[in-house]
């Protein structure tokens, strides 16, 4: 009975799972609720056995559930690195990198490993994206990027597609602008002074995105979904944020943005994560790139 087992119901009795029940399952695969339910009754007859308890209103794992729902998962880790490397195989011809990095990875990096690419590679055609949050994966699950460069502390959009490997670390700080009153606290300011001011955070500009709400002190905030906005706004005087230190630089030299220090309120250095899909196969080139970008002696922490 094994072998009538497809890899839609593996999908639908997982989709169950994460959902909590059969009817936001079948919201998130945009199906009617009858074919989760068939697929799912089909899943346990191919089985032999009982997925979900029957006596309760919401999708409750039996043991055998619980037991086979890692099973399940790993199947469609799998198929789906089988899906990618059968792209590769079949793609061919010139270099070429499509890929997607968060606005929040330092820029100045970013173009001297593209300027050493161009040198060693003058016939790859670059297709670059920035992006923020979840942007960036959603391009590599889209096929329209070969792999992104992702803030770890964003959350993965589907972990059973794509995988992550630590790149690097960018240092950040914290800034204002001169005029603003955190410019002239006297010391450190706690993170109950940071709540009283309004904080300008990045938000993600994608449809349903999960958000993220790392190193935001308070309530009040105002939300932007670019970064250049960001910084716009942060010397107009208008809030403060954490912004990447190699981007502000040159405002911190000739004091169009101050550092603001920090009482008690530990700011960690960014880390940065590659991100593609389960089984590809990077290129040449893209190896090389990868290795430029995680280049530590270019981005490290300030002692």
């Amino acid at each position: 009975m094994l072998d009538s087992v497809t890899i839609n119901q593996l999908r639908t009795f997982v989709a169950v799972c994460d959902a909590g029940s059969f009817s936001e399952a079948a919201k998130s695969l945009r199906r009617a609720q009858s074919a989760v339910s068939h697929a799912v009754s089909a899943l346990e007859t191919a089985l032999s056995v009982e997925l979900f308890e029957r006596d309760t209103r919401r999708a409750t794992l039996s043991p055998a559930g619980k037991s086979l729902l890692p099973d399940a998962r790993a199947v469609i880790a799998r198929t789906e690195e089988m899906k990618t490397r059968a792209r590769s195989i079949f793609k061919s011809g010139a270099p070429q990198l499509s890929i997607a990095v968060d606005v929040y990875f330092p820029r100045k990096h970013l173009i001297a490993c593209l300027q050493q690419i161009s040198l060693e590679s003058p016939t790859a055609v670059v297709n670059l994206r920035m992006t923020t949050m979840q942007g960036g994966e959603a391009l590599v699950l889209e096929g329209e990027c070969v792999f992104a460069v992702t803030a770890a502390d964003v959350p993965e959009l589907k972990p059973s597609a794509i995988e992550r490997h630590r790149l690097c670390d960018a240092v950040m700080v914290t800034v204002c602008a001169p005029s603003h009153p955190l410019a002239s606290f006297d010391g450190a300011a706690s993170r109950d002074e940071f709540g009283r001011h309004v904080q300008i955070v990045v938000t993600d500009n994608q449809p349903n995105a999960e958000k993220s709400s790392v190193s935001v002190a308070g309530e009040r905030r105002w939300m932007v979904n670019e970064l250049g906005a960001k910084h716009d706004l942060l010397k107009a005087g208008l809030g403060w944020g954490h912004m990447p230190e190699d981007l502000v630089a040159d405002d911190l030299a000739n004091g169009t943005l101050v550092e603001v220090d920090r009482y008690a309120w530990h700011l960690r250095p960014l880390t940065f994560m590659v991100s593609r899909r389960r089984g590809h196969t990077p290129s040449q080139t893209e190896d090389q790139l990868i290795t430029m970008l995680s280049g530590v002696n270019v981005i490290e922490q300030r002692s």
